[in-house]
């Protein structure tokens, strides 16, 4: 079955400077009925060859020749807004993931994840889920908070209800809605409807600024 958004296929473009590397993913990411649009061996030609390209996901190693990962997801974020950034990269450190998020990435997966987990990322950030390598987004996303120090609620400042704030903790924690939904006894739906709710209480303008205001409030913590 074709991956897509509505009625045309995802588009994606890869960049890694490994040729055998790209060449799998790209074959992978065919395969499976996404729409490659565009690949690049490094920074510069992926900021080159990314305004015709106008990809849904840009699937990017870090560890790239210059400008490297984090500067090209900070370029292209900025070029156009929309667009979903997932990094593949051979690092797991928090370092790199936290400079990753900062600049724009919507997920970040480790090389050893499998094709199964790579194709499921790509869709998943295609539908705007933020979606992390298991194991690895409570500890980054819990270092980001503290990164922030996160400041007291200021006078005036938006109130959510207790409903939105337990959806709000479980968007930090990187889950998808389905997962929200699941754990919540709620429908997709509802679970939708409340991060729409919530976006527009704090004039946020997608999941993965929400996602970073739930860092800031300290809702990512690991209790359960």
């Amino acid at each position: 079955m074709s991956e897509s958004t509505g009625e045309q296929p995802i588009r994606v473009m890869v960049v890694d400077d490994h040729p055998m590397w790209r060449d799998a993913v790209e074959r992978d990411l065919a395969g499976a009925g996404f729409d490659v649009v565009a690949v690049a061996a490094n920074g510069s030609e992926a900021l080159a060859r990314f305004p015709a390209a106008r990809p849904d996901v840009l699937v990017l190693d870090l560890q790239i020749p210059a400008p490297n990962g984090v500067e090209v997801t900070a370029e292209v974020v900025r070029q156009q807004p929309g667009l979903r950034v997932l990094i593949l990269s051979a690092s797991g450190e928090q370092h790199d993931v936290l400079e990753a998020v900062k600049a724009g990435a919507t997920g970040y997966l480790v090389k050893s994840a499998s094709r199964e987990e790579l194709l499921d990322a790509v869709g998943r950030v295609a539908r705007g889920d933020t979606v992390f390598t298991p194991g690895l987004a409570g500890l980054v996303l819990g270092e980001y908070r503290r990164l922030l120090e996160a400041p007291a609620a200021e006078p005036g400042a938006p109130e959510l209800t207790e409903r939105e704030t337990e959806v709000l903790r479980l968007v930090a924690k990187g889950l998808s809605y389905k997962q929200i939904a699941e754990r919540l006894f709620l429908s997709h739906r509802t679970v939708q409807n409340h991060v729409q709710n919530t976006l527009r209480k704090l004039q946020l303008h997608n999941r993965v600024e929400l996602t970073r205001y739930a860092i800031a409030q300290g809702l990512d913590d690991d209790d359960e």
